[in-house]
């Protein structure tokens, strides 16, 4: 296929600060409860420090060699470093007048940062007491000359710097280095439900006189820093986790490619900053109202849950229950689709501490992208191993931030017994998969069966309280076959032949996305009708783009959420006007990946062809990453996905927003001829279709049931006019 114009694509990055800027506007939304936008600001601000660790430290690394060869939108690694930081500089803006409504308002609701000239006498005597008990014994200041270098500052390493004058000498600069142990935010005593707080860099600047009692303190001024924390992996390394060890020790140590300062710091302390860090000016920022608005999150502690999310209770699927609690029986008889957050990611955790406690299995194999400390899974895996069934556990490694935990986890695995390998070099295992293996007797004799899950998030507890994920279990032989041979690849390259339902990434995945997408241009082109419905967390594959505008162009139907980067651009005539683009951010991280073809048929039909993914439509998920298709066969799962799952997340006019040609989001709202509708809402309120018992045989209907409208008929949603 022919490479895409550069007009006929977003730039990636540009594409992902406007996806930040849509977190950040919940942090402005009335609607949100208050301490529910603290936590967005947060999450805003960590978003942007992320993408400085990596996106643009990659972008100064290509500057930097002097590549010369524009991305696939067109645009040089210094033209896209202007267009970011140009951006960057307006999402911090923003964040400052967001911070600084949201500190108001906390300042009502009894939740106060001070300034230290806001502290009464008893407050200021506390907190004299707080610095010299919890602070002072973890400081070290330094006073920077030939004999005291400039200390090393890790990742989002915080600080406090100082100009210092004496008698008979020259000025000398200073640092006081804030330990990594010290809250962002110290708490002082106050009166009553008041939660008091006051910043540490207010703190150290407070006392900083007595800690250089022998200098008169003539300026000040905090500052923080961001490291380049991409790794370069060597493919001839003898043994990759002290590989990995010595990298991670090196990413500590990566260049600075971003130093923040205060808004009122002096040039001369600006200036000696820049020379210790070794920056260039387009580093340096100084837009900031307050360092570290990650940090902020700290302060969710201190409020009423009043300010908080209304609580809900994660459902575990009643068919499960009626098999009294077996979960191997429960997926026996059916498939069984888990949706988290709104049901239980406990269920995943039986399903594997089951199958290590059955005498009757044999075997179980797993992979590892992330999971959470004090891991279940771990802890079953290693269950299993001890109780002697053969276990193989495939630990990426390469997951970004994860690595320290995931080499951990494979040390304590291989104690256990358990067969660890690390996957490709020069490929991540993303796919999330399970195989449990058990020796099962039947009329006709004893046999081997295997029970399957496939999911389209993690391994890991705390993220599935947030992160909106499909976890599919099946009994299905073939893809039991299929999934084998998916370990049988990446344990020993030899790849899988005849593979009959499952499709992977680097090998076939691709080729079936674009197959199934011709042959709706087919029945576009004969007249039938033809859609796509896609769900993911980025789009950003040229060639998959390329084949969805053919796709519009055809007359193809095509209605995509795609929650963060978009490269595509939707609704241009002659191009892609039957496309459309809608992003969904709320209460929780939209992650799962669904594709759904009309094949012929109105949708949502019984005739479509349904699949989950763990793999986003980027270049490095389909062609460097081992990822999996899966297709959604049973009915009752089939109708989960694409009636209930599907069909809510199109209708959502709460938490969405429309993308426009232009590349500007328009929130979508209610109308009178279509009511508030809550995606988010509609799940935690209704139990799923493959969840349910006998006794919930009558509940939860598909979001337009109660409209009274054929199936055949409902019709493709329009977001916005």
């Amino acid at each position: 296929m022919k490479k895409s114009h550069p007009s006929r694509l977003f730039n990636r990055e540009l594409s992902w600060l406007f996806f930040n800027t849509r977190v950040l506007e919940e942090a402005e939304n009335p609607d949100v409860p208050l301490l529910e936008r603290v936590r967005f600001l947060s999450i805003s601000a960590a978003n942007l420090d992320e993408f400085y660790m990596v996106r643009v430290a990659g972008l100064r690394s290509q500057e930097s060699a002097g590549v010369m060869e524009p991305g696939a939108a067109g645009m040089l690694p210094s033209e896209q470093l202007r267009k970011i930081n140009r951006r960057a500089g307006k999402i911090v803006a923003r964040q400052n007048e967001c911070w600084s409504s949201l500190r108001e308002e906390l300042f009502e609701d009894r939740i106060r940062v001070l300034k230290m000239g806001d502290l009464s006498e008893v407050q200021s005597e506390s907190l004299s007491k707080i610095f010299e008990t919890e602070i002072l014994p973890l400081l070290t200041p330094l006073s920077i000359d030939p004999t005291h270098p400039f200390p090393f500052l890790p990742n989002l390493g915080f600080g406090v710097a100082l100009r210092l004058e004496a008698e008979d000498r020259d000025p000398l600069f200073a640092v006081l280095p804030v330990p990594l142990n010290v809250p962002r935010f110290i708490k002082i005593e106050t009166s009553g439900k008041v939660s008091g707080y006051v910043a540490i860099e207010d703190v150290l600047r407070h006392f900083a006189s007595s800690l250089f009692p022998d200098f008169n303190i003539t300026e000040t001024g905090a500052f923080r820093i961001t490291r380049d924390s991409g790794i370069a992996v060597d493919e001839r390394a003898e043994d990759l986790v002290q590989h990995f060890e010595t990298l991670l020790k090196q990413r500590r140590r990566g260049r600075v490619i971003r130093l923040e300062i205060d808004q009122e710091m002096e040039h001369t302390l600006r200036d000696f900053l820049v020379q210790s860090f070794n920056c260039d000016e387009e580093m340096v920022s100084n837009a900031a109202m307050i360092l570290g608005l990650r940090d902020v999150s700290s302060l969710i502690s201190g409020g009423s849950k009043d300010l908080l999310f209304k609580p809900f209770t994660a459902r575990f699927p009643e068919r499960i229950r009626e098999f009294d609690g077996d979960c191997l029986a429960a997926i026996a008889a059916k498939d069984i689709l888990v949706h988290h957050p709104y049901e239980e990611f406990d269920v995943v955790i039986q399903f594997l501490q089951q199958a290590a406690a059955d005498p009757d299995v044999v075997a179980i194999k797993q992979t590892l992208y992330r999971t959470s400390d004090n891991s279940p899974i771990v802890a079953a895996l290693i269950d299993a191993a001890e109780a002697g069934k053969n276990v193989t556990a495939l630990v990426e490694l390469k997951a970004r931030f994860d690595e320290a935990s995931n080499m951990r986890w494979a040390r304590d695995l291989e104690r256990a017994g358990v067969q660890v390998v690390y996957g490709f070099v020069g490929f991540k295992t993303h796919a999330k998969v399970s195989l449990v293996i058990r020796r099962e007797t039947t009329a006709a004799g004893h046999t081997l069966q295997t029970y399957t899950h496939l999911g389209t998030g993690n391994y890991h507890a705390q993220n599935a309280r947030i992160y909106t994920d499909l976890a599919l279990f099946t009994a299905d032989p073939i893809i039991g076959e299929d999934v084998g041979k998916l370990f049988n690849f990446v344990t020993s390259y030899n790849e899988p032949r005849d593979l009959q339902k499952l499709s992977i990434a680097p090998l076939g995945l691709r080729g079936v996305l674009e197959e199934k997408i011709d042959q709706e241009i087919a029945h576009a082109k004969s007249g039938r009708p033809a859609t796509i419905w896609a769900k993911m967390n980025a789009l950003v594959d040229p060639i998959m783009i390329e084949k969805l505008y053919e796709a519009s162009q055809a007359g193809v139907k095509v209605d995509l959420v795609v929650r963060g980067i978009c490269c595509l651009r939707p609704g241009i005539e002659g191009l892609s006007e039957n496309i459309r683009v809608k992003s969904i951010i709320g209460r929780f991280l939209e992650h799962s990946r669904i594709i759904c073809f009309g094949n012929g048929h109105p949708m949502p039909s019984d005739q479509a062809l349904v699949y989950i993914s763990s793999a986003d439509w980027m270049p490095r998920n389909l062609d460097r990453r081992i990822e999996t298709l899966v297709p959604v066969e049973s009915p009752t799962v089939h109708n989960q996905v694409l009636d209930q799952i599907m069909m809510a997340n199109l209708l959502d006019n709460t938490n969405s927003w429309e993308l426009r040609p232009t590349g500007k989001y328009i929130r979508v709202t209610a109308r009178e001829e279509r009511p508030r509708f809550s995606a988010h809402e509609y799940f935690m309120e209704n139990p799923s279709l493959s969840g349910r018992g006998t006794a919930l045989a009558e509940s939860a209907p598909a979001p337009l049931e109660d409209e009274n409208v054929p199936k055949t008929q409902i019709f493709r949603p329009k977001l916005v006019s």
